[in-house]
């Protein structure tokens, strides 16, 4: 069992509060990426799991022992940087043989592992060639194998695709959720890309100013976010937003028009939704200027403008519509969200 538990786990760097108190279980097998912008705490984060920083205060458990107080290599775990650090005087079944050699292994269980791990990584057929050999995407093949071959309860990614061109990327994420499902082990995965975050975490925990904000699947950080950053980072392009003031208990108007909402005490809210999630129809509700469209091929990104609030909108791409045309737009009323503008937090 690899179960991690981490615990009111806070960093301070000076006087830079990085982490605040932080609580966070992960099962065993799961896979959970940590998501958010640049400085949000992430990296930070899986250091402290690892054993590279120090944390001011709180436990990380595995598997039930705590283990914060030991080195990084009495965890059980494996670490894969962003930048591959591959030995470039190692061949790749040296590189991957590495942590074999360090742990005494026996030659025929070196071989053993290291040949399967290539296997799974479909990089057999370069054992005997230096990193200087390799492309980009077979050095990050060659560190996910060496991570893998030490058959660790964790392991750890620290954004280990970022490096790579957007296909090679693509095709990475593919195969390694399959690979790391097969190796049975708990993964903690590092990104700011978002896509790679719903297209392989069974659990996505989004982090703001260092906290975790939501912990959730990644369907439901997406169709129902905690919080207004959440909404307004998740997505491409992310939630549309619109002031809403009270008309009363239960309706609100929203650009004009009248919206049935939450019950709330509030007389401010704000309303929120999806560019795919409204369709447009001769009496919608919501009125639209058109400032912008862009053609991307399977669709077309529209954006207007609403009570000077930028607002956008997916439509067909072979909609007819062009630059200071009306949109007449009807939300899907099982789609739209509220959140109050005073805790940025969901209603």
């Amino acid at each position: 069992m690899a179960e991690i538990q981490i615990k009111q786990v806070s960093k301070s760097f000076g006087k830079v509060v990085a982490l605040h108190s932080i609580d966070l279980t992960i099962a065993d097998q799961e896979f959970v990426v940590l998501l958010g912008a640049s400085g949000c705490g992430k990296t930070t984060l899986l250091r402290i799991i690892a054993g590279l920083e120090t944390a001011t205060s709180g436990e990380v458990h595995i598997g039930g022992k705590r283990i914060d107080h030991l080195p990084p290599k009495d965890r059980g775990i494996a670490m894969v940087f962003q930048n591959y650090a591959v030995f470039p005087h190692l061949t790749v079944y040296e590189n991957i043989a590495f942590g074999l050699r360090m742990a005494k292994l026996n030659q025929s269980e070196v071989d053993r592992r290291v040949n399967r791990t290539a296997s799974m990584m479909h990089i057999e057929q370069l054992l005997q060639r230096y990193s200087g050999q390799l492309s980009g995407g077979q050095r990050q093949r060659v560190a996910v194998a060496r991570a893998l071959a030490t058959e660790p309860e964790v392991i750890l990614m620290d954004e280990p695709l970022s490096n790579l061109d957007a296909l090679l990327r693509m095709e990475m994420r593919a195969e390694l959720k399959g690979i790391l499902a097969e190796s049975n082990t708990t993964t903690v995965y590092v990104t700011h890309d978002q896509v790679e975050a719903m297209s392989m975490a069974d659990r996505i925990a989004v982090m703001h100013g260092g906290d975790i904000v939501q912990a959730a699947t990644p369907v439901e950080v997406y169709r129902n976010p905690a919080a207004h950053f959440v909404a307004s980072f998740i997505g491409n392009p992310p939630m549309n937003f619109v002031p809403a003031k009270k008309i009363k208990d239960g309706l609100w108007s929203v650009a004009g028009a009248q919206i049935s909402g939450p019950s709330s005490t509030k007389n401010e809210l704000q309303f929120a939704i999806r560019p795919e999630d409204l369709t447009p129809k001769e009496n919608g509700l919501l009125k639209a200027k058109v400032a912008l469209v862009e053609p991307l091929g399977s669709h077309l990104l529209v954006s207007c403008n609403i009570e000077n609030n930028l607002f956008r909108v997916i439509l067909d791409s072979d909609s007819s519509i062009s630059s200071g045309d009306i949109l007449s737009l009807q939300p899907m009323e099982d789609r739209v969200r509220w959140f109050d503008p005073e805790t940025e937090l969901a209603v």
